[in-house]
């Protein structure tokens, strides 16, 4: 059993650190926040696929605590002008918040395509859901979404700006999670023996 806790441990602790670094690799990168990277929610998605939902929370609250530090050193968080409400509305609800729902991902029990997908699909729109809320109570003020084009209706910015990467995360993720699932070696790692549980 202790073997048991230590490799779901350690597994976890190399998908975090996977997830970091594919964050890192961002296609788009958005003036306030927000980027298309390369699969950087994959693993944290799968590690909850293999471990369900309580372990994937755990996990993705530990990323949650990365990115929010990847976001006050080198996004400069601190200098964006905020009061100090609205920071920390900020830290909940972009950081802590939206990349720790990640792991309800591991929310359907069933390792079948359906369930490999409305996971990952749930588990990123809860966090688009946190992005939305935080255009929309945070960030309303800035209003203009890309040179040209700005509106003054709050939830359309919002909509609009958080879509315009969250969209694509969500469709290269659950891709990305449908391609490994194909795999005979991959599908084997998925349905984990009961003990691992």
């Amino acid at each position: 059993m202790k073997n048991t806790k230590t490799k779901i441990l350690v597994e976890g602790a190399v998908m975090v650190a996977l997830a970091t670094v594919l964050s890192f690799l961002k296609i788009v990168q958005f003036p306030w926040g927000g980027s298309i990277t390369v699969l950087s929610m994959l693993p944290i998605a799968v590690f909850a696929l293999r471990y369900g939902v309580k372990r994937g929370l755990a996990v993705s609250f530990v990323y949650s605590i990365i990115q929010l530090g990847q976001g006050i050193l080198m996004e400069g968080l601190l200098g964006w002008g905020l009061t100090p409400v609205a920071l920390v509305a900020c830290i909940f609800l972009d950081y802590i918040g939206a990349f720790s729902v990640l792991g309800f991902a591991g929310l359907f029990g069933n390792k079948k395509m359906t369930g490999i997908i409305g996971g990952v699909v749930l588990a990123l729109c809860l966090r688009f859901a946190f992005h939305y809320v935080s255009g929309v109570a945070i960030f309303h003020s800035f209003g203009e979404l890309w040179d040209g084009f700005s509106t003054d209706n709050t939830w359309l910015y919002s909509l609009l700006y958080n879509g315009a990467y969250m969209l694509p995360e969500i469709i290269a993720t659950t891709a990305g999670a449908l391609l490994l699932f194909k795999t005979p070696q991959m599908r084997r790692l998925l349905v984990t023996p009961e003990s691992d549980k």
